[in-house]
């Protein structure tokens, strides 16, 4: 019987893409490029391979951060600070807190039963801040940030530090939803807590990273929790 849930945030309650496309769309704009579908893609999948460069310990939060940016503006041509443009747009992520559909009604039906926390790794003040605007924090008995806690998904010490503030805690009631293989269900299953993999787009599971669960709709996470 499952006590604890513990919630990714990008991709699983709120909506990272369209928040990430509204955003670099402006940083594009601000110096005078019209953010085409290309444009934006490119730095997404740019984006993309800096985070798993730090969820494997490669880099860290400021290196991927900056980095991203570096690596997008020499691909485009663009001569500007990297540290800049990283700061102006996490300014403009601040207020990206779409929500992923289904999610707010999802966590209104498990508020009460059930304790939610929210396990996410990022930069703190972006994600409280989208935390606040979409008005979800009432729900959850903690929220767990990789950069307050001084570790990050996928690693065991993530867990252990967030579990260690959880009253009353034991592994085999707790449960690690998000849509990220390689950090959220490896890190839950480094942590020794079954998962959830959430996985709309419906992709195929390949390597060695299995969830104890899969869903591609978050109200399906009910009937795992009703077992």
């Amino acid at each position: 019987m499952y006590r604890n849930i513990l919630f990714d945030l990008d991709n699983t309650l709120l909506d990272f893409n369209r928040a990430e496309k509204v955003a670099i769309s402006a940083v594009l704009e601000n110096f005078g490029r019209e953010p085409t579908e290309e444009l934006i893609k490119l730095y997404s999948r740019i984006n993309l391979s800096q985070w798993k460069l730090l969820e494997l310990g490669e880099l860290t939060l400021a290196e991927t951060k900056e980095n991203r940016f570096r690596l997008f503006f020499e691909e485009i041509g663009i001569t500007a600070s990297p540290k800049e443009a990283t700061a102006e747009f996490e300014r403009l992520l601040h207020g990206g807190h779409y929500m992923i559909d289904g999610a707010r009604e999802l966590l209104g039906e498990l508020y009460g039963k059930y304790r939610l926390y929210i396990a996410s790794n990022g930069t703190a003040s972006v994600q409280r801040s989208r935390i606040d605007g979409a008005d979800i924090g009432i729900f959850f008995d903690g929220v767990f940030i990789s950069q307050e806690l001084g570790a990050k998904k996928p690693d065991a010490e993530f867990f252990e530090k967030a579990f260690r503030a959880i009253p009353d805690f034991y592994k085999e009631e707790t449960v690690m939803v998000g849509d990220s293989l390689t950090s959220d269900i490896l890190g839950g299953r480094n942590a020794g807590v079954d998962t959830v993999w959430y996985n709309p787009d419906k992709q195929s599971l390949n390597g060695n990273i299995k969830p104890t669960y899969e869903i591609t709709r978050l109200e399906d996470i009910k009937a795992i929790l009703d077992k």
